[in-house]
């Protein structure tokens, strides 16, 4: 769990700042604002360290690195890849296996009715794969549409995504974890995205091997996020901030909680650690 509020570790400058991106460092409309740039520059003139810690598969990233002038690590797939920008490679990789992705969705299924699936594929050239009547929640990404389920599963994958017509992200979740138990680990990153990834893969494990290999500990870290997927990421470091926007689930174990993504809540936050 994330170390209780203090003067101190609400003001302290961290050697590392971990944010998510959608929901958080992103607006809306999947741009950066100024403040926000300025505010990481701020970072990294203290010495400090910015790792992103997000859901988007790496490919879905480079583009956002490039724009962050992020040459160094990145923790993609919901903790199941380390990506080096600069070399344009994955450090590490686990993929979910696709037999277990199709029992697992069966069990769902078995559960709730029908749901819709996509996938995204491992790699740093990897796609995302839909399947017909999957609806894409942020329409501005490529993805390859599949004539049938089966074709999800023709090269290795990090995740699988999954909606519902009628049931909520919520409902859904829940759902899908009783259903899966530790076949794989169910989590919600967003609106419309439920995601099944590789049993015992969070966005901590994913950073806490990035972290070692940046030299940083839990205890030099602050988190910021907006979603119950970004739990496990506060509980492993020192301070965790929610977004005004934020999953109530989110707010309950954030040491503070700032102003909303469009409201620039990082940089309010990080403009006060490195004044």
């Amino acid at each position: 769990m994330a170390a209780p509020t203090t003067p101190a570790s609400g003001t302290r400058a961290y050697a590392l700042v971990a944010t998510d991106l959608d929901g958080t460092l992103l607006r809306a409309d999947d741009t950066f604002s100024d403040r926000s740039l300025n505010a990481l520059q701020r970072v990294v003139e203290a010495g400090a360290r910015h790792l992103v810690v997000t859901g988007r598969p790496a490919p879905r990233v480079r583009p956002l690195l490039e724009i962050l002038r992020g040459r160094g690590l990145a923790v993609c797939g919901q903790g199941a890849q380390v990506y080096d920008a600069g070399a344009d490679r994955l450090l590490w990789s686990v993929t979910l296996d696709r037999e277990l992705a199709e029992t697992a969705l069966g069990k769902i299924e078995a559960e709730v009715g029908q749901v819709y699936a996509a996938v995204d594929q491992d790699g740093v050239d990897g796609l995302t794969l839909i399947e017909p009547g999957y609806l894409m929640p942020h329409p501005t990404l490529p993805a390859l549409r599949v004539g049938r389920r089966e074709d999800l599963w023709c090269e290795p994958i990090s995740k699988v995504l999954l909606r519902h017509p009628a049931l909520t992200d919520d409902e859904l979740a829940a759902t899908a974890r009783a259903a899966v138990g530790s076949l794989a680990t169910v989590t919600m990153s967003g609106p419309g995205t439920v995601e099944l990834q590789p049993s015992g893969v969070t966005k901590a494990t994913g950073l806490a091997l990035a972290a070692e290999r940046l030299g940083v500990a839990p205890e030099d870290t602050v988190a910021f996020g907006d979603m119950p997927n970004d739990i496990p990421m506060f509980e492993w470091s020192a301070y965790g901030v929610a977004m005004a926007n934020a999953h109530p689930e989110l707010k309950a174990v954030a040491d503070e909680v700032t102003g909303s993504n469009e409201e620039d809540g990082v940089a309010t936050v990080l403009e006060r650690m490195f004044p």
